[in-house]
Formats: C-alpha cells, structure tokens, sequence
C-alpha cells in the first residue's frame, strides 16, 4: 500500500524539541514502513524519515505565519491533485481544507485531530460529495465534547516503547515528578502542594511558557516555591533526560484543569514503570487503568492520599498493560484497519 501522510508547515518531522504531533508523525511512517507499506510525507522543510520522500509544504519556523500556511494548502493541493490515483491512503494530520481536491476520490482518507474539535469546516466538508472519510480524535472524551458530524473513531497517541527503560523498582525516597509545559492549566501549583502535604520531593521539569500571564504565573507561584532541594526545577528536558527522570520517580503527578485531549507523558511514564495520578479530567480516565498503570482522583486531597498507595502499583505490570494500549505497532494497525 502507498500512503501519504500529511503535516502543516512549521516543524520539521521528526521534531528537535517541542513538537508531540510530529513526533507521533514520525513514529507512523517508520512503523508503515516496517509493515511493507510505502510512505511519503507531506511535512515542513528540514523533515527526513529515512525511506520517505519528503514534499515540503512550507519552511521551518514555529508558529508559522498566515501567509506560509496560505502557501501550504496549495502547494498540498498541487501534490494531491497530481497524483491522487497513485495513493492507497492518505493520513491528514493537518488542515481539514487539504483534502478538498480528493473529498470524492475513491482514496481513503483519514483526518486526524490531536487538538479541540471545531465543527464548522467540517460540517461544511461532510455535506460535499465524499467518499472513504473517516474522522479520528486522540480520545473519546475528544470526540464526545465536540459531538461532530462524520465518521469518527478514536485512535490514541503511542510512544515507542522500546526506547523506553523500565525501573521495576525504585526507592521509597524517590521523588514525585511534575512534566509539562508550565502553565496554569497543567496545574503545577497543585503538584506542589501536593509534594508538600505528603512530605515528598518533587521534580519539575518543562518549559516556561512566554506568554505574559503564563509567565507571571511562573514567576509568582510556581518560583517562590522552588528551593532546589524539596522543589527541584531542572527544566527542558530531552528524550534521554525525559527518560532517565520518569524513570526515577515514584509517580508522575497531572493535576490539569482543562480538558487535555491526550497527554503523552502519562504513557511515557507508564513505559518507565511509572504509574501516574491523574485528575478525572479530558482523556486521564482512558489513558490510565485505575490501580493498575496508576489512579485516578477528582481533586487535590484524593491525589494526596494515593500517593500512599503507589508502591502497591506493580512497575512491570504497569508497563506492560500500557504497552498493550499505546505501543506505536497496536496505534499503527488501528489507523489501517478504522476504514474496515
């Protein structure tokens, strides 16, 4: 099977630094190709996937400015209207408006959204003639917030397992860990206090956001807290950092309050072994198996008392119910098989 896969300008795939959509991008085409499929990648310049051609869709350079995004529709139009018989599937993980030159081909389509659902363009797309559209959200919870018309189906995100170590064991010091951007939504604050209340360290490690109340959020409740020893900030970190502190902790803390459409680091830790204590909000209820990859709470005095609970999570298991769920090949399958 041919399959173009396709991504908005901006970032290149796979990414450096941030970029959780084009790292699972980049996840999908090494997998498609491992299964014998061919792939091609419609991503911004400065992408490579070896044994992928690449047909740049715009430069690098984040956010990307109106005018480039402008630019990139038709430049995928062009490509898509070229050569719209040579494929067997194309997998949007861009703007909807891509797929308007091959709506009614007999090419199967799937339009996959990571972020909050906004039904207006595709109400419009659903009503013109189609033909083998599937819609896919990173979640159920996703979907069902939005209620959008079309053929929907949830696919979750996936991490590669294998680049992954599992601690199946760590210390009864070991420390808590809050990962993520920092801002208010995220809830970091509350992590805090949470490590306070159960006398526990906490690592902080993300990026500060730049926005000016995100970072006065930061500098007025989130630094005044850190003192480098019971509150430890380190950070952006990378992959092998990432790694090496999920690996470490006894439970990674997500106190959001919004409703986060996935959040990839809940099955990062997982693949650690480490179990995650999730507020029941967004997708939290459908990452994490209550009692067994971790536990889900409504609110700071239920996050408080299972972190007394988490030496009861068996690491190994953890990994390996997560595993089942999120590894890239099970994701990779459910996108090929949603149009069966």
């Amino acid at each position: 099977m041919r399959i173009l896969i396709v991504m908005d300008p901006g970032i290149p795939v796979p990414p450096v630094g941030y970029g959780g959509i084009e790292r699972i991008v980049a996840l999908l085409a090494v997998e498609y190709q491992q299964l014998g499929h061919q792939v091609d990648l419609i991503a911004s310049e400065g992408s490579y996937i070896e044994g992928c051609s690449l047909f740049p869709s715009g430069k690098e350079g984040f956010p990307p400015g109106k005018k480039e995004m402008n630019k990139a529709i038709f430049r995928v139009w062009k490509l898509l209207i070229e050569k719209r018989n040579q494929y067997d599937l194309v997998h949007n993980f861009g703007r909807l408006l891509y797929l308007l030159p091959i709506l009614n081909n007999r090419v199967k389509k799937i339009q996959c959204y990571q972020r909050e659902i906004t039904t207006k363009n595709i109400e419009w797309i659903t009503h013109l003639p189609n033909k083998n559209l599937v819609f896919s959200g990173c979640s159920a919870n996703l979907i069902e917030r939005a209620n959008p018309p079309g053929k929907w189906i949830a696919i979750h995100n996936a991490v590669n397992f294998s680049q992954y170590s599992l601690e199946a064991e760590v210390e009864i010091k070991a420390p808590l860990i809050f990962l993520g951007r920092i801002e208010r939504i995220k809830g970091c604050h509350t992590a805090i206090q949470v490590a306070r209340q159960t006398n526990n360290k906490l690592i902080i490690a993300g990026n500060v956001s730049q926005l000016s109340d995100e970072y006065a959020y930061f500098k007025t409740e989130i630094e005044p807290e850190i003192d480098g020893e019971q509150i430890v900030y380190v950070g952006q970190v990378n992959d092998f950092q990432k790694n090496q502190l999920l690996g470490s902790a006894k439970a990674l803390l997500m106190p959001i309050e919004w409703n986060e459409p996935f959040g990839i680091v809940m099955i990062e830790a997982m693949a650690c072994g480490t179990p995650v204590i999730g507020f029941n909000k967004g997708s939290v209820a459908e990452v994490i198996t209550n009692g067994i990859t971790g536990f889900i709470v409504e609110n700071m005095d239920e996050m408080i008392a299972k972190v007394a609970e988490v030496h009861t999570i068996d690491r190994t298991s953890c990994r390996e119910r997560a595993q089942q769920q999120f590894d890239v090949p099970v994701v990779a399958q459910a996108y090929l098989m949603c149009h069966c």
